[in-house]
């Protein structure tokens, strides 16, 4: 989620219709066997330049936040059709999205102070945690136990918080004076939580203790160009950062070394959610093309792993 950002309608599947029933690539057709870090378009430019999310459930759909129209979420399902999910109430909208064990959604409403839950079968939408002291819930990490952090940055000042929400809906205030906080996420032994700020260009680490509290601070990884925005872990504990302006994913190894960067066709890469059929398909929102392009990675991604040991 970039501040300013003037949103358009970007309809596509002929008199904005909101089921579309011919995507540009059938997600059906993802091969298992194409190379390594080779993208290409799942979509057309079917969602605003407010794409993000994404997130993809124990049965394959991806859900993708801003179809359409403000406000929305989308579902892209394995066979490659694309519909709306549901328009979010109260002048919400969605930012980052996570899935629990049960196939609930959590949607950081960034407009509302809320984080929202949705039933996919039922569509049924609640605020699962609210608090007037968020700035703009951004993006949201998930732990094994079902433990959520929230990234909540201030953009205008360019600062940001962190906070924890516990499974009661309860929200905790684990840190007040950061950067501006974007991405985040928690390595596969559920001890560490990365989080990105986006105008100093860092990436920290904590470290999580059995109650979710975080301590032991300390730099990742630091960039010098360009900003970025969601990230995502795979099994391996590699941790795939999106590089907004700079149009890469860069894959940092376990140490905060860069192993490659995985050009995108846009620049805008906003968020990254891994899926497919063996958890190694990467879907990647581009708000500058209105997009979810993709790419093939070596190892499953740690969200996928746990959705499917449940």
């Amino acid at each position: 989620m970039k501040p300013g950002i003037i949103f358009g309608m970007m309809m596509a599947c002929g008199m904005g219709l909101i089921t579309c029933s011919t995507p540009a690539n059938d997600s059906s057709a993802t091969n298992i066997a194409t190379p390594a870090y080779t993208t290409s378009d799942l979509t057309d430019s079917v969602f605003t330049s407010g794409i993000e999310g994404p997130a993809v459930d124990r049965e394959g759909n991806l859900y993708v936040v801003n179809y359409q129209k403000q406000g929305t979420i989308g579902v892209i399902r394995p066979d490659g059709s694309q519909a709306l999910l549901v328009n979010l109430p109260d002048s919400s909208i969605g930012n980052g999205i996570r899935i629990n064990a049960s196939g609930q959604l959590y949607v950081a409403d960034y407009t509302r102070h809320n984080i929202l839950e949705i039933d996919p079968i039922s569509k049924i939408i609640s605020v699962f945690a609210h608090n007037d002291l968020m700035n703009q819930p951004n993006d949201l990490a998930i732990r094994r136990n079902g433990t959520l952090f929230a990234s909540d940055p201030k953009w205008s000042a360019n600062t940001g918080q962190l906070w924890r929400i516990d499974r009661d809906g309860s929200t905790h205030l684990l840190a007040d004076s950061l950067g501006t906080t974007n991405g985040i996420e928690v390595s596969p032994d559920d001890h560490i939580l990365y989080v990105g700020e986006s105008a100093q260009k860092l990436v920290w680490a904590f470290d999580i203790d059995e109650a979710g509290n975080l301590s032991n601070r300390r730099i990742f990884h630091e960039y010098h160009d360009f900003g970025l925005d969601g990230m995502r872990c795979d099994v391996q504990g590699n941790l795939y950062v999106s590089r907004y302006g700079k149009g890469v994913i860069d894959i940092l190894d376990p140490q905060g070394n860069s192993l490659r960067e995985v050009t995108m066709k846009g620049k805008k890469t906003s968020n990254i959610a891994f899926g497919g059929p063996d958890g190694k398909t990467c879907y990647v929102t581009l708000q500058d093309r209105g997009v979810v392009e993709t790419f093939r990675a070596e190892y499953p991604g740690r969200s996928w792993q746990l959705l499917h040991s449940n």
